[in-house]
């Protein structure tokens, strides 16, 4: 009896064997159907090759530049190019394949690896300290000094490039205001401040904006780019041809950009038009190019956020919680590197004299 149960036993599973091979026999031949039958220049196939020749070709282009690149002014040019290629997968990503996508985010990953790589050669960090605790704490507006100190968060690790170039840094509980008019400064860097309200007036040709806490941003247009890093609780109106913002949190962007604003690492962002008036800003928004409205503050494209349905990490500024227009009502008194607001200047006077009596 045993051994005819043990035979009936063998007789079902090398039936189910031959049933489950048949099923993998009869599956693998519907797939080599399909293929065979599909058509090279079906619209699925050909949007995929197109976007594997851009792709491959842009990523040629940006390996060059690496391999040549010797001078540090290259390297934003080539962050940004990295930048356009993340954003041609995010446009596509709907028609590729997962392995297509997996792949070139990998790609894109390495040469991000080789940008930093590259920067640390040509760029060596300074190491970075605080040394003297600030012993203001009212609102004043002055000229920066070096060995003004701020207690800032821990820098995170960064993925652009902060020069040394001429800026505003380490200051806490300030409004500092700088006039480009009349000057040749070609780039330019806020960096390190809490509490602050910076006033920028007149064209700059790139902008850097790295490690802000609860500061008001007001600047004229940027005839380059604008990259931002590690921003928490600020406002922020700007006009430049392309800004790039990473590791920011709860914060709202008042802008005017010709492409496309690109988000990154990025939580509670509101996003609004350009709001910002001074005497003389038609001129210098007509001089960057950036005179016409192209309506690209609310065509946001966050990096880390690659489905079809609306990215949570930014959302369209209510109307009834914009600021409005921002005036400057800029009379500004011009110092050799400095401007100091009329108004500013005034009111401080009139704090001192009332002290003093």
């Amino acid at each position: 009896m045993e051994d005819e149960e043990n035979s009936t036993h063998q007789d079902q599973d090398q039936a189910l064997q031959k049933k489950h091979q048949l099923m993998l026999e009869r599956l693998s031949a519907r797939h080599q159907t399909r293929l065979e039958t599909r058509k090279p220049d079906s619209p699925e196939s050909s949007a995929t090759s197109a976007f594997l020749s851009r792709f491959n070709d842009s990523k040629k282009s940006i390996d060059a530049q690496l391999e040549s690149a010797s001078d540090p002014s290259r390297l934003v040019d080539i962050s940004f190019t990295i930048s356009d290629l993340e954003k041609l997968v995010a446009e596509n990503s709907y028609l590729l394949p997962s392995y297509e996508i997996r792949s070139s985010l990998k790609t894109i990953s390495d040469l991000k690896q080789s940008l930093d790589n590259l920067s640390s050669q040509l760029i060596p960090k300074k190491k970075f300290s605080f040394k003297n605790k600030p012993t203001k704490t009212q609102t004043q507006t002055q000229i920066p000094k070096s060995d003004d100190t701020v207690s800032l968060p821990e820098k995170t690790t960064t993925n652009y490039l902060f020069r040394d170039s001429p800026g505003l840094r380490n200051k806490q509980n300030q409004v500092l205001v700088q006039n480009f008019k009349g000057s040749d400064i070609g780039e330019f860097t806020v960096s390190d401040l809490d509490s602050c309200e910076v006033k920028l007036v007149g064209c700059v040709n790139s902008l850097f904006v790295n490690r802000l806490k609860n500061c008001k941003i007001y600047a004229g247009p940027v005839v380059g780019s604008i990259l931002m890093e590690e921003v928490e609780d600020c406002v922020f109106v700007l006009a430049s041809h392309q800004i790039r913002i990473h590791f920011a949190k709860r914060s709202d962007f008042y802008l005017r950009v010709r492409s496309r604003p690109i988000i990154e690492d990025s939580d509670g962002l509101r996003f609004a038009p350009y709001c910002l008036k001074y005497e003389g800003i038609g001129k210098d928004l007509a001089a960057a190019g950036l005179d016409e409205e192209t309506g690209n503050w609310a065509n946001v494209d966050d990096f880390k956020w690659l489905r079809a349905v609306q990215s949570p990490n930014w959302s369209v500024l209510p109307e009834e919680e914009r600021v409005g227009a921002v005036d400057l009502l800029l009379r500004a008194v011009q110092s050799p590197n400095w401007s100091v607001l009329l108004e500013e200047e005034e009111r401080l006077r009139a704090v001192d004299l009332a002290d003093s009596g």
